[in-house]
């Protein structure tokens, strides 16, 4: 694991998000997740999010990303 640094700190802050369909209704194909991929690709920008894994499965999806401490994981 390789430490990120800014101007007064070091640190590693990696997160893994599972995100579940409402009833685990099976709604997630290639097609609607590489589009959900795509959407969190757009907004991690402007949070300085990296998106580090993406695997879905019909009713749920898997996603490891890395932040750094200024990330207003809240808002994003």
């Amino acid at each position: 694991m390789k430490l990120a640094n800014n101007n007064h700190s070091v640190f590693a802050m990696y997160y893994h998000l599972i995100l579940v369909v409402k009833y685990r209704r099976k709604v997630f194909d290639d097609i609607l997740s590489d589009y959900a991929k795509l959407i969190f690709e757009r907004l991690a920008q402007g949070y300085n999010i990296t998106l580090l894994e993406w695997n879905h499965d019909v009713d749920h999806v898997h996603i490891m990303f890395k932040a750094q401490p200024n990330s207003e994981l809240s808002k994003f």
